[in-house]
């Protein structure tokens, strides 16, 4: 496969016990770094903490379903910043929390599983399709940044090229939701990278519907292959 997968966030050892200083440096940098750079706000969530050996979300729910990587509060949208300065004060308090990017302001995202972000990625590249930054989780779920309204235009979109975006496990991240961002870790799962990493020539995002039909068609393809491997 031709993409390389970035990292903004460190290797981490096996059996971690304690989230390094110098990890948590990283994540105020790269929070302070997306506010300035690239005008998303951001706001801190829950962290890892060491308790007998092993980590735990820093929410106390021993069977979190995103240790380290989800809201400290409901009104958490309300607490984000878009000032760099802000940012570093914020994670300076705590070192550890998560880097939450909150959808429906500087963008949206489209949700999709892993092997079909990256067969839609190959199938883009080969179109010649201008793309803005990705995520890629170790839920092995990925997420295509786009223009605000992605997420409510959606469903429609899909639905115009004859498939339910339901079906196809696409899904529009937008106002009220947020993409962890990275080098963040989600417990022991690992960090969240960049498939695609912001820069300078996707500083301009692309709108949902340059992207919806191949996304898709990579969806359905997936969808496809894995009624044919359960049959």
């Amino acid at each position: 496969m031709l993409f390389v997968e970035e990292r903004i966030g460190v290797m981490e050892a096996a059996r971690v016990v304690r989230v390094p200083e110098q990890r948590g440096e990283q994540l105020l940098q790269a929070a302070a770094w997306y506010a300035e750079e690239r005008h998303w706000d951001v706001v801190p969530g829950t962290w890892l903490d060491a308790v007998e050996g092993t980590e735990r979300c820093s929410c106390g729910e021993a069977g979190c379903a995103a240790p380290g990587a989800h809201p400290t509060r409901s009104d958490w949208a309300g607490q984000a910043t878009g000032s760099a300065a802000a940012a570093r004060r914020m994670w300076s308090r705590q070192p550890g929390a998560s880097v939450l990017l909150p959808a429906g302001r500087a963008f949206d995202a489209l949700d999709v599983p892993e092997s079909a972000g990256f067969l839609a990625l190959a199938r883009m590249e080969r179109m010649g399709l201008a793309l803005g930054p990705v995520t890629r989780t170790p839920d092995r779920r990925m997420l295509f940044l786009v223009l605000p309204g992605a997420a409510a235009k959606a469903p429609a979109l899909v639905s115009r090229l004859g498939w339910d975006a339901g079906a196809l496990d696409l899904v529009g991240r937008g106002e009220g939701h947020y993409v962890v961002g990275p080098p963040t870790r989600v417990g022991g799962r690992g960090a969240v990278q960049w498939a695609r990493r912001p820069n300078q020539a996707n500083r301009w995002l692309p709108d949902a519907e340059e992207l919806i039909s191949p996304l898709a068609y990579a969806c359905a393809r997936e969808a496809a292959d894995a009624r044919t491997r359960l049959s």
